[in-house]
């Protein structure tokens, strides 16, 4: 089923399911950048581009942007980012045992989300920051680790150079147009999580969009772990 869904976003079978799983992940992207920036005072944890521009409009005094916030979720994305890379440094030769692991640690930081979401009341500072160092490491880890398993275009956290690849691509930019499918696939379905996260934050909360997150990575961990002992080619990492 998994192999079926990856060609209809424009799989192959030199990355067998690992689209549509990274798929999966950049919804996650999308639900919880939906969290950060209408719940955690305009800062992003995915998205460090957009971060970066925050941080100088917060420098020049621009109201509702936070200098600390900005900073405190760039720090946990690169410390994120940090043990990604640490971890596909030790399991990278297998690319499924090495999404099954992260998907796992990521499951830990968003369910510690949750927690904090469900216990520590949302008006104060350890309930904002608490969120940002906990989803920008998350989001971190998953950034390193889709660069390591190199699937084109399935960065899960970032779209800037997809839709430059979908236009500058095209056939009528004089291109060949490779893989336009997944790209706008990866395109949509960031879309999409932000849209259901920004409707179940107005509807019934944060909590909820964690939920679903949580959800979603444990869906994404247990077709890794199932193929972490394949030594199907699609599996091998470098």
């Amino acid at each position: 089923m998994l192999a079926r869904l990856g060609e209809t976003a424009g799989g192959d079978e030199r990355h067998g399911p690992l689209v549509v799983l990274l798929m999966i992940a950049t919804m996650v992207t999308g639900l919880v950048d939906a969290i950060s920036y209408l719940e955690l005072g305009h800062v992003f944890v995915a998205n460090m581009t957009g971060n970066v521009i925050f941080l100088g409009l917060a420098v020049a005094d621009a109201h509702e942007f936070s200098v600390p916030a900005s900073l405190a979720a760039m720090t946990a994305f690169m410390a994120g980012a940090l043990a990604g890379g640490r971890l596909g440094a030790v399991a990278g030769k297998h690319r499924a045992r090495l999404l099954a692991i992260a998907t796992t640690a990521n499951i830990v930081l968003i369910g510690a989300a949750l927690a904090v979401a469900l216990v520590i009341p949302r008006d104060g500072v350890p309930y904002r920051y608490a969120l940002i160092v906990l989803l920008a490491l998350a989001m971190g880890l998953q950034n390193a680790v889709a660069r390591r398993l190199a699937v084109p275009d399935m960065t899960t956290t970032v779209l800037t150079l997809t839709l430059t690849g979908l236009a500058a691509d095209s056939t009528l930019a004089g291109g060949k147009n490779p893989q336009p499918r997944r790209r706008l696939m990866a395109t949509l379905t960031m879309f999409a999580g932000a849209a259901i996260g920004a409707i179940l934050i107005f509807k019934s909360g944060t909590a909820s969009v964690l939920a679903l997150a949580l959800v979603l990575l444990v869906v994404t961990a247990i077709a890794a772990c199932k193929a972490s002992s394949s030594s199907a080619p699609w599996t091998a990492g470098s």
